[in-house]
């Protein structure tokens, strides 16, 4: 029943065309021919087609003017551009920007406003949760109580360098890690700065250590080379005392004698002017 409708209908705008045109070929007018199409069950269909022919319609029932009409009026379509053209444009309906962009306003991590959370920390609004510090970087996790929110900055010699804002705890723990890494990195210089420091103030004190015992070393040496010429000076000297005295000794002991033989020949001189007396 649908498509026998539709067939009645597209047979009837057919005709209602021929009879249109033939209306404005002769001047006449053209009217439209009424066409009642029985409701059925495919009427969705139905509706869809008949509304194609309808638009088709339309553009039959306005035909675009040919070149002559064209060319008959050039002037008032010129002249109808050009008001066109000139007419004001209708302004378009004002709509609120978001302070924060749309591709933003989603994101568990944002930019914090400095002035803000100077004006937070100021007024002791904010809790600590965690602090890294490397030389003159730190980083800090701070948490907002009457707003729920994370907040992590970054300082720089005491002074505020970055600072986000987090909605939830996991967030704001993946941007501590990620500044941390980044003041670890930035501190490397530092780091290696202190240690070679370090290492060459422990060198020179290796240096001026190992010079004083060298010093003490060459003061012993000294020491001891002027203790052996001493030590060999002192037994120079004794040989000769003892080679003088030995010599002393002798002389004295051939003396001894030379008196001992004296006392003896004086001795015997003297005994024999004593008699000789018998023994009884």
């Amino acid at each position: 029943m649908a498509r026998q409708a539709v067939e009645y209908f597209r047979g009837h705008a057919v005709k209602s065309f021929l009879h249109r045109r033939n209306a404005v070929l002769s001047g006449g007018a053209s009217h439209l021919v009424a066409v009642n199409v029985e409701p059925s069950s495919d009427g969705a269909s139905a509706q869809a087609e008949a509304a194609e022919l309808v638009s088709a319609e339309a553009l039959i029932a306005n035909p675009a003017p040919d070149a002559a009409s064209a060319a008959a009026q050039p002037v008032s379509a010129t002249v109808d551009e050009a008001d066109a053209s000139t007419a004001p444009r209708p302004v378009s309906t004002l709509h609120a920007v978001p302070a924060v962009p749309a591709h933003l306003a989603n994101r568990p991590v944002q930019l914090a406003d400095g002035a803000s959370f100077a004006a937070l920390a100021a007024a002791d609004e904010l809790s600590t949760f965690r602090v890294f510090r490397s030389f003159d970087y730190s980083v800090t996790l701070l948490f907002h109580a009457r707003s729920l929110a994370y907040f992590v900055a970054m300082y720089q010699d005491n002074t505020l360098w970055h600072a986000f804002r987090a909605a939830d705890l996991d967030s704001a723990g993946a941007v501590f890690h990620h500044l941390e890494e980044q003041a670890t990195r930035l501190a490397d210089g530092e780091t290696r700065l202190a240690q070679l420091g370090a290492q060459n103030a422990m060198l020179a004190k290796q240096i001026e250590e190992s010079e004083a015992h060298a010093e003490r070393l060459r003061v012993d040496l000294q020491r001891h080379a002027e203790q052996e010429h001493q030590v060999s000076t002192r037994q120079h000297q004794v040989r000769r005392d003892v080679a003088q005295l030995e010599a002393q000794r002798i002389a004295a002991q051939a003396q001894l004698n030379k008196a001992h033989r004296t006392i003896h020949q004086l001795s015997v001189t003297s005994n024999e002017g004593v008699p000789h007396l018998p023994g009884r």
